[in-house]
């Protein structure tokens, strides 16, 4: 059954469940008897507490400025938000700190051994609801779980919190055992402060989406029993996302389950996503010498005739795309130029994929890797292949003819004529070239490396928490970014070059210049490691995923999130937009390949069919075809065409959200293995020649 909404949706939680009264009631409730349900709080407490804290945040980040000397940032602060210079911390920090306030939530004087009572009931509760209730009502069982064992851990009832955790941590969903045996390790209160999985928890509500009929259900529920234990960790600990319209079935709720903090709320998609495509500078393309040489003319016109539609079609100008100066992109150069002229040339002679004809696959292995390697990227028009290894090395091999040269020394360079045609073929000295390359100055294991569009650059991250900018014409380190606090996971190139992003265990995604030293933005909102990060083709927004199995999508503007999608149900390891933007890919350690409508939020299609996690993914340059690979040692081929067709986008809005595809066997084309070698990386070539690389691990 499709789940059917109407745009008048509401949001509400325990503690504001009873701000339910901001939303339409059924004649016959009263606010009164929501009042039942939670204590109310005064509003000035409330907005004091609140101020407390902020001052505390204040705070804190003015002694940190103070201790690292930075006065200039600190006296900007200091105007901006009218602190004075007298060193005092409001009463709130010296009482105690943020995480012991947070904490305080659990505090309880209870009886401890009610709270196994409390979640037999409540299991009980659930199992005896109608099919219509159940499924969603379900999803409140382990964010009670969890905040149960924490009251009992915090209020120091060591014994039931064990046996808590013996009983009815094994019945939780299986993608949540991971958690719960990391939960399993808090044992005392003292475990709990800056604990990695308690500061997860504590970021914010477990969000549970539920429809009215539903909601209602449960609040008559909790008004009968009048149990204050379940009240209060639903009051403190869940966000209620309430929405009109019929309950979900089972399968679309178990479609949008799994991430660490619960579902992604409704209001998080309501934002305008610009998925359209910049259009394409106007180049003059030039006819080949050989084109030129023929002595009829028909060829030629014929072949001229080929390009008409190709050129016209990306000038147009798409509705759905951003304004062309909503991001300041670099301007073309005439090297940059001639690239697009190359690869305009390279795509009339592509290979049109399709069921009917799959594209070849090229795999390179990397033989001996004594080192490790860790990450494989291929340049954008096939040329390069990089790998970055677990003894901090970054390597690059040449995948023509044309061998690695380096950069004559100044001396030689003053003898070159700096305005000839071929200046930049006359810096290169041809007496050192190489068919590969070694690049050292990270101090620890490479986790990724990008080319820039241009291929005269080169980043790399790693476990020494920087990313480094190389040139591949001198063949040395240029720059050393310096902003994440722990291990660099992913870097990418934009699609335009100049702008880069990072990602790492530090949960915190950055966006940099390659002129600036310092990030320009910095996207926080990820509950765990941030696995992996990808440019959209137009430039403008930014897609991540992460290990609390959540992706979201950032405007690069604003700097906001204006995605959040749940239904990974482990770690999220690889990212990849379709060629016309409107389509996300991802995949990881769940072994499964979601496909989400970027301009709604919707997932639209599960493809499961590997056996192992999945690391990488790539569309066609047509985007008929996706590829994906990973540890289970093969590429496996999707019709992504045939797909796209049996959903009917037109249908598509913000609160009617589609069936999902689940018959994967219907849209998988071919499964090609490899003898021991896990796929790192696939790419598609401009002619749509399909290549990949991996480690050989025999």
């Amino acid at each position: 059954m499709e789940e059917m909404d109407t745009t008048d949706q509401s949001m509400a939680t325990m503690d504001s469940a009873p701000s339910v009264n901001s939303v339409p009631e059924t004649q016959n409730e009263t606010p009164v008897a929501v009042d039942q349900i939670k204590k109310e709080k005064p509003e000035d407490e409330e907005s004091n507490k609140k101020n407390d804290l902020n001052k505390t945040a204040l705070m804190a980040v003015l002694q940190f400025l103070k201790k690292h000397n930075l006065q200039e940032t600190e006296a900007i602060l200091r105007r901006e938000t009218k602190v004075t210079d007298d060193g005092k911390l409001p009463e709130s920090a010296q009482n105690g700190s943020d995480v012991s306030s947070v904490l305080s939530t659990y505090k309880s004087e209870g009886d401890p051994d009610i709270y196994e009572d409390t979640y037999v009931g409540l299991k009980k509760f659930i199992g005896t609801a109608l099919d219509t209730y159940r499924h969603e009502l379900s999803m409140i069982l382990y964010p009670v779980f969890v905040h149960m064992y924490l009251e009992l851990v915090y209020n120091e009832h060591e014994a039931q919190a064990k046996y808590f955790m013996e009983k009815f941590g094994p019945e939780q969903e299986e993608y949540y055992q991971e958690d719960i045996k990391k939960l399993s390790c808090l044992r005392k209160k003292e475990h709990m402060k800056g604990n990695e999985l308690m500061d997860s928890f504590r970021s914010g509500q477990f969000t549970v989406r539920m429809s009215r009929d539903t909601y209602n259900f449960l609040k008559r529920h909790l008004q009968d029993k009048r149990n204050t234990v379940l009240q209060n960790i639903i009051q403190e600990h869940l966000y209620l996302d309430v929405y009109e319209g019929i309950s979900r079935t089972k399968q679309q709720v178990d479609n949008t389950a799994g991430a660490l903090i619960g579902e992604a709320a409704r209001q998080a998609n309501k934002a305008k996503v610009y998925y359209g495509l910049l259009k394409e500078p106007e180049i003059q393309i030039p006819l080949d010498d050989d084109e030129e040489g023929q002595d009829g003319e028909e060829k030629p016109k014929k072949k001229k005739q080929k390009k008409d539609p190709l050129l016209s079609k990306k000038g147009r100008n798409d509705p759905n795309a951003p304004p062309p100066n909503r991001i300041p992109l670099p301007e073309l150069r005439d090297a940059d130029k001639l690239d697009r002229i190359n690869a305009i040339r390279e795509g009339l002679k592509r290979a049109r994929l399709g069921p009917n004809n799959l594209p070849s696959i090229c795999f390179y292995t990397y033989l001996n890797s004594h080192g490790g390697v860790t990450c494989a990227d291929i340049c954008e028009d096939s040329s390069l292949l990089s790998a970055g290894a677990s003894d901090s090395l970054v390597r690059i091999w040449s995948l023509n003819s044309n061998k690695l040269k380096a950069m004559k020394p100044a001396s030689d360079l003053e003898h070159v004529d700096k305005e000839a045609d071929d200046v930049l073929y006359r810096m290169m000295d041809e007496k050192n070239a190489t068919d590969m390359r070694t690049l050292i100055g990270h101090s620890g294991p490479v986790f990724s490396t990008s080319f820039s569009p241009d291929k005269n650059l080169l980043l790399s991250c790693s476990e020494d928490s920087t990313v480094r900018l190389w040139s591949l014409q001198t063949w040395s380190n240029v720059v050393c970014y310096k902003g994440h606090c722990f291990p660099v996971w992913d870097v990418k190139f934009s699609p335009y070059g100049y702008y880069f992003a990072s990602c790492g265990h530090d949960k915190a995604v950055r966006l940099w210049a390659t002129d600036y030293h310092q990030p320009v933005r910095l996207f926080s909102g990820h509950v765990s490691d941030v696995d992996c990060v990808q440019f959209h083709p137009n430039c403008n927004y930014l897609a991540t995923g992460s290990s609390d199995r959540t992706i979201r999508l950032w405007d690069i503007l604003s700097g906001s999130c204006v995605r959040f999608m749940t239904g990974h149900k482990g770690t999220v390891y690889s990212l990849a937009f379709s060629t016309c933007g409107r389509f996300l890919a991802s995949a990881g350690s769940d072994k499964k390949i979601l496909i989400w409508d970027v301009a709604y939020g919707h997932l639209l299609a599960e493809l499961a069919s590997h056996t192992d996690t999945i690391y990488t993914l790539s569309f066609s340059r047509e985007g008929a075809i996706l590829a994906s690979g990973g540890l289970d040692s093969c590429i496996k081929l999707w019709d992504f065409t045939k797909l796209i067709e049996e959903i009917d986008l037109e249908d598509l809005n913000l609160s009617h959200a589609p069936n999902v595809k689940m018959n994967s066997d219907t849209y998988l084309l071919g499964t090609y293995r490899t003898k021991a070698t896990p796929v790192f990386t696939t790419h598609f070539t401009r002619r749509n020649l399909l290549l990949g690389a991996g480690m050989y691990q025999g």
